[in-house]
């Protein structure tokens, strides 16, 4: 029997056919699947069922997912979001990060990639949504997917976000980089592990922007820690 046997899904999305196949394949994979077409039916059917995550349409008549997922928050709702969209660029990333999301995929994706993605958000929801890191004046709110410096807030794209939270997870200790990328990236990706360095560097840049009083240093021949 899979391990993913009982877990429910809510799936609000409005294109039919693409709800219906991606149901389709969930429930394939042992899941339990729950569909809503428009953004009022998924925040009523989000509050009332305990899901195991909820996969969200931006863009959806009535409500549409920004609204949906700000709305869950409020509601101190913990449920993991993987927001799917047509849109592309960082801004709408940010703002998706912003109102509470925990993840953002771009349509067209791969099936597999989705069902990669939901399996890591499970994962690190089953332990619970962790109270706010602090490290200097760096502020991570893994709850809400929010970073402040000071008290400002901290624009990151989703990687950049998930490598800091892992960093600020175990601050002044050296975080291989193995172990980092297995945090934040899904379990379908196959690329270069020096991916880490370039996440590293950006986040270097927008942390000395920001004048944080903590700074990302390396430490050779194994990976990186997070100090104030």
């Amino acid at each position: 029997m899979s391990r993913l046997t009982g877990m429910r899904l809510l799936l609000v999305e409005d294109e039919a056919r693409l709800a219906e196949s991606l149901a389709a394949g969930l429930r394939a994979d042992g899941y339990a699947v729950d569909v809503a077409g428009d953004g009022v039916s998924g925040l009523n059917q989000a509050g009332a069922v305990p899901y195991a995550a909820v996969v969200l349409d931006l863009m959806l008549p009535g409500l549409n997912g920004y609204r949906v997922c700000r709305a869950l928050r409020q509601a101190e709702n913990p449920v993991p979001v993987l927001i799917l969209t047509a849109k592309s660029g960082e801004y709408d990333e940010a703002e998706a990060l912003d109102c509470g999301a925990d993840d953002f995929l771009r349509k067209p994706f791969s099936y597999v990639v989705l069902a990669a993605r939901l399996r890591a958000l499970i994962r690190r929801g089953a332990v619970g949504r962790a109270a706010v890191l602090a490290v200097g004046d760096l502020t991570v709110d893994p709850a809400a997917r929010r970073c402040a410096v000071g008290g400002a807030v901290l624009r990151l794209t989703a990687k950049e976000f998930g490598v800091l939270e892992c960093l600020a997870r175990r601050p002044g200790q050296a975080v291989p980089k193995p172990e980092i990328l297995d945090s934040v990236w899904d379990t379908a990706f196959r690329g270069d592990l020096n991916i880490v360095e370039v996440y590293v560097a950006a986040l270097r840049r927008k942390l000395a922007a920001a004048r944080a009083r903590c700074v990302i240093e390396t430490v050779r021949g194994v990976g990186y820690r997070l100090v104030p």
